[in-house]
């Protein structure tokens, strides 16, 4: 069994140990006490030491670009798609799966096999690709959550656009992880990397930054609820998502050179299937903890059950796309026309199922429109 495949195991063993933990924890206090460690310490932590060690190739600049692209497709894509899975506009459900799907978590679902597989050039690419999903995940998700959040809030009439816009710095500049992702952009702005600062601080930052992945992981254990209407939706968006993504690696590749070597043709493959991110879900936390004291008439605007279920079913999905690509291999995966039959079936089988169950609900809507338009013409007879 190779290195990849265990950390994949480990990474499942962590989420299933977090289930078997909920009745230890069975109050919510001690779950948010979990989820407030993540988000004030384990993620800044993580996000500080990952921005300081970035090593920016002015030739490699395309790859975050088109990393960055790819959160755009999915976002819009998503936005468009929801309604065909039953999903109602401007409901918690559209909104929470609208942050969700177009983000990316290659460290945890990606990087061990890139590292595995590829090399460690491919893996180093990668990284650097993953600048522009981390830009998407962190602050411009970040701004449409709180964006939404503020067009609810009541008496939204009477709070001007300026208003708006200085709660909305406010609250940027107060979120730990946003604080440490300018102080990361400031130190690197001076020159400054990880190695720059005094030994006792890269020790604290990388044992903090260590905590991250098992923290998250239990996590989603402890806190997943996954309801039964839930598992069809989601299992159904997550497929299609994987189909997105093979028709964007497909074009992608056709417009690469033909001499591209076949290791850069799976890393356009692998990264974009990489699994939804957690730190959506901590924008989602960030709001909700807002709505607290300040809830809209029509209730929350993010269903955060939802997003933990997203996770947990998304690193498991993700994990055997990936490890299938990576383990075939060049022979079937750097073709564009098989990627385009992959992905254009993966998307009808995600979506094929909730239209079909549309259009009979319609059927079945029009034959009782008929039924009871016959009754009313008998009863006049």
């Amino acid at each position: 069994m190779n290195l990849a495949l265990h950390k994949t195991i480990a990474f499942l063993f962590l989420i299933a140990l977090g289930y078997l933990l909920r009745k230890k924890l069975p109050a919510k206090e001690q779950v948010g006490g979990i989820k407030l460690l993540i988000l004030s310490v384990a993620l800044p932590a993580m996000i500080f030491v990952a921005l300081l060690n970035i090593k920016i190739e002015i030739s490699l600049l395309y790859l975050p670009v088109l990393a960055l692209t790819f959160n755009f497709i999915m976002f819009f894509a998503t936005k468009y798609i929801l309604p065909v899975f039953g999903i109602e506009k401007n409901s918690p459900t559209n909104r929470t799966l609208t942050m969700l799907m177009p983000s990316l978590a290659p460290g945890l679902s990606c990087f061990p096999y890139l590292l595995e597989y590829l090399g460690e050039d491919m893996f180093a690419w990668a990284a650097l690709a993953d600048v522009g999903n981390k830009i998407f995940v962190l602050i411009i998700l970040y701004m449409i959550a709180m964006s939404w959040f503020y067009k609810r809030q009541p008496g939204k009439v009477e709070v001007s656009r300026n208003e708006k816009l200085k709660s909305l710095a406010i609250s940027l500049v107060k979120e730990p992880v946003n604080m440490v992702i300018i102080t990361a952009l400031v130190l690197l702005g001076l020159g400054l990397n990880l190695n720059a600062l005094p030994l006792f601080m890269q020790n604290a930052a990388g044992r903090l930054s260590a905590m991250m992945t098992p923290l998250i992981l239990l996590f989603i254990g402890l806190a997943v609820k996954v309801e039964k209407g839930q598992l069809k939706t989601i299992l159904g968006l997550l497929v299609w998502r994987s189909g997105v993504a093979f028709v964007a690696s497909a074009t992608l590749i056709i417009l690469l050179p033909e001499s591209t070597p076949v290791a850069v043709l799976l890393l356009a493959v692998a990264f974009p299937q990489s699994s939804a991110s957690f730190w959506p879900f901590a924008h989602i936390s960030a709001v909700s903890t807002l709505e607290q004291t300040n809830l809209p008439t029509d209730g929350y605007t993010f269903n955060r059950d939802l997003a933990l279920a997203i996770l947990a079913f998304s690193l498991p999905f993700s994990t055997m796309i990936i490890l299938s690509i990576c383990s075939i291999g060049g022979a079937f995966f750097s073709s564009p026309l098989n990627l385009y039959a992959l992905g254009f079936i993966l998307i009808s089988c995600g979506a094929l199922p909730f239209i079909i169950s549309k259009l009979r609900e319609r059927s079945k809507n029009s034959a009782e429109e008929e039924e009871n338009e016959m009754a009313v013409i008998a009863e006049k007879a």
